[in-house]
């Protein structure tokens, strides 16, 4: 799909907090086509006051290369004029967010499925890795899930 206009595509790989307000302003300053912004925020949870803190790690460089791919692959997708993906690294405590994805297009339809799109693909094609740091003083990396591979799945079978 070929869009008349190509959207704002932004990336970034951070330590610091996400502000979500800041990244909506950003996206919408002096913009009069824009009839839907969509966000997602994913939020670090405490699992039932088992967990002190996740930490993220990724391989610098080739992180923002596939996130930036994710986002480029549904604006291709979607008629979408703006598409922002913010990932946090190092340790994240609960409560804290950890990723933010923005998309604005002219229609909600198309904000919504091209956000739930990326953070599917984000989810089993980003080199992020996750260590849990329990309040016990136990270290582990976090495993993939099937479940997230059977979210992205239905995108490919949804042409």
């Amino acid at each position: 799909m070929t869009h008349a206009r190509s959207p704002n595509v932004r990336v970034a790989i951070v330590a610091e907090p996400l502000d979500i307000t800041a990244e909506i302003e950003r996206v919408s300053a002096g913009r009069g086509d824009i009839g839907a912004i969509v966000t997602f925020t994913g939020l670090c949870r405490d699992e039932d006051g088992r967990l002190e803190a996740l930490e993220l790690e990724h391989y610098p460089g080739m992180a923002e290369t596939e996130v930036k791919r994710i986002a480029e692959q549904a604006a291709g997708r979607w008629e979408i004029s703006d598409v922002t993906v913010l990932h946090r690294h190092g340790k994240v405590r609960p409560g804290e967010n950890i990723v933010l994805v923005v998309t604005a297009s002219k229609h909600r339809h198309a904000a919504f499925e091209s956000a739930e799109f990326i953070m599917d693909f984000l989810k089993t094609h980003a080199p992020f890795w996750k260590k849990e740091h329990t309040a016990a003083g136990a270290v582990a990396w976090v495993a993939a899930k099937q479940a997230d591979d059977e979210a992205e799945e239905r995108w490919n079978n949804s042409d």
